[in-house]
């Protein structure tokens, strides 16, 4: 796999020292790269963070969520699940990856009047605004330019809204990157392979993350690593 991002000219010298960030497309709309996400077991980190949100916000996250960067809806159904009576909409400039969240949803009409999707690229003023709970999973890295989310973050959320965003960040060097898949995708299809360390390269740092916010006005929201390979900004906005 490493060989593979040198040729890709994702690996030089450098990189082996001190790893730099390498944006990675920006979408996923490819079919395979879809139908393999979705058949995906994410559920054990998809239960996680609603187990996280609650935790966090014990006080519930309102009645209006927004997921930013859905995919194929992992997390949207688990909001509108986990959060009743809260209407969820989930959001993604994946054609693709929309059109696997719509037909799950066929399949739960019990859902249907408090879940929804739209397709939408990031930033979109036509979005409503006023929402009591901003959601990010796994969208941040894929941004070229990161303050595009902030900005819709501070943009989307009514005030005292909730916002958590969770995020792979980018390890140390190429080397830390492998390791990491070789821990936890080992099994993968070889899609999802490519696309984890092509994400580990093109992650953020708490550090260059607490900059962003800062950037956006968004001091009340903390930042920190989680677990070995991730990191998450929570808190209420004023």
């Amino acid at each position: 796999m490493l060989d593979q991002l040198v040729a890709c000219g994702l690996q030089s010298p450098l990189l082996l020292k001190s790893m730099q960030r390498v944006p990675e497309p920006e979408l996923m709309d490819g079919p395979e790269q879809a139908a393999a996400y979705a058949a995906a077991d994410f559920a054990a980190s998809d239960q996680a963070l609603i187990q996280r949100l609650a935790e966090l916000f014990p006080a519930g996250l309102g009645e209006r969520m927004i997921d930013l960067g859905c995919g194929p809806g992992n997390i949207s159904f688990r909001l509108a699940e986990g959060f009743p009576p809260a209407r969820v909409l989930g959001i993604d400039g994946a054609a693709a990856m929309l059109e696997l969240a719509e037909a799950q949803l066929q399949c739960r009409p019990e859902l249907a009047a408090r879940l929804r999707f739209q397709l939408r690229c990031l930033p979109d003023g036509g979005l409503p605004r006023g929402f009591s709970a901003v959601v990010s999973n796994s969208l941040l890295h894929h941004l070229h330019d990161p303050q595009v989310l902030w900005e819709a973050v501070g943009q989307l959320a009514a005030p005292g809204a909730c916002v958590y965003v969770k995020d792979l960040r980018r390890p140390a060097s190429a080397a830390a990157a492998e390791e990491l898949a070789r821990r936890h995708m080992a099994a993968a299809p070889p899609v999802l392979q490519h696309d984890y360390l092509a994400s580990l390269h093109a992650a953020f740092r708490p550090e260059e993350v607490a900059q962003q916010l800062h950037a956006a006005g968004l001091n009340g929201l903390r930042v920190q690593a989680l677990d070995d390979r991730y990191l998450e900004v929570w808190g209420r906005l004023g």
